[in-house]
């Protein structure tokens, strides 16, 4: 059982595939950041979709009987800190993958496909690598790390910047799970659908996604996140630079003339 990484017709799909709820170990998380890089790369695809195998939960978080870090000296645990996965091996001998993903840069749109379980560890990737949501009406959300004494999700996630606050710290503090509906509600998802057309769903969209030129969707990406975390000022500038870039490129000077020749004749 693992991580799937398959590509179909211009979309990548990462595929959660590891039991009933699908469960992260640290294999699968090495996998995932691997995928998300060779997505990056590859002008072949436009977009992905990321969900759970065979229409199963999307991810219960991880596999808590194998996804503790052994016992170590306090020097092998600054060597982990300084040197990441240096002399680690093939296989991973420890969590820590995870932390990479989170921290990679992405300028790919990726459409979150939600059936079932999302909690903890699958939660976190999905506000980290989904940029529009597609949930089943069976679909619930939650972060029950505090429970199991894991604190600092709230900051790894940035869940205050995507929630009103005091929707954050119910969901932090409490554990409780949110269904569907109130995951739409909230705007952590954008719309709920019967499971059997959740992944139809987010085809759909990658579909409308690639009608647009690539780089232009690939500067969008940039602008969205820089909206997002700088402040009003620098972010209007960076995002007019941004503009005045991708204006020269061939790419946009041949979409506006494709616009010029489908504009109406005004009378």
């Amino acid at each position: 059982m693992t991580l799937r990484y398959e590509k179909k017709n211009g979309i990548a799909y990462f595929i959660i595939d590891n039991g009933k709820v699908n469960v992260f170990n640290p294999q699968m998380h090495k996998d995932l950041y691997h995928a998300i890089r060779d997505f990056e790369l590859d002008r072949s695809v436009r977009a992905g979709i990321m969900m759970g195998a065979d229409g199963r939960s999307f991810s219960a978080g991880a596999d808590l009987k194998n996804g503790f870090r052994p016992e170590r000296t306090r020097e092998q645990e600054l060597d982990a800190y300084l040197f990441l996965h240096e002399g680690e091996g093939e296989e991973p001998s420890r969590p820590g993958w995870e932390e990479d993903i989170i921290r990679h840069k992405r300028m790919k749109p990726i459409i979150g496909a939600i059936n079932g379980w999302c909690l903890g560890q699958g939660f976190i990737y999905l506000l980290a690598l989904t940029d529009i949501r597609v949930a089943a009406t069976d679909a619930k959300f939650g972060l029950p790390e505090l429970s199991y004494g894991f604190a600092g999700v709230s900051a790894t996630t940035q869940l205050a910047r995507h929630l009103p606050y005091a929707v954050a710290a119910k969901i932090v503090l409490t554990g409780e799970h949110l269904d569907a509906e109130e995951a739409r509600r909230i705007h952590l998802v954008n719309t709920v659908v019967p499971a059997s057309e959740v992944v139809k769903e987010a085809e759909r969209l990658v579909g409308l996604i690639a009608l647009s030129p690539p780089n232009a969707v690939r500067v969008e990406m940039e602008a969205l996140q820089i909206g997002f975390n700088q402040p009003r000022d620098e972010s209007i500038q960076h995002g007019r630079n941004l503009y005045r870039l991708h204006l020269l490129s061939a790419e946009r000077q041949k979409a506006g003339k494709d616009f010029a020749l489908k504009k109406p004749t005004q009378t």
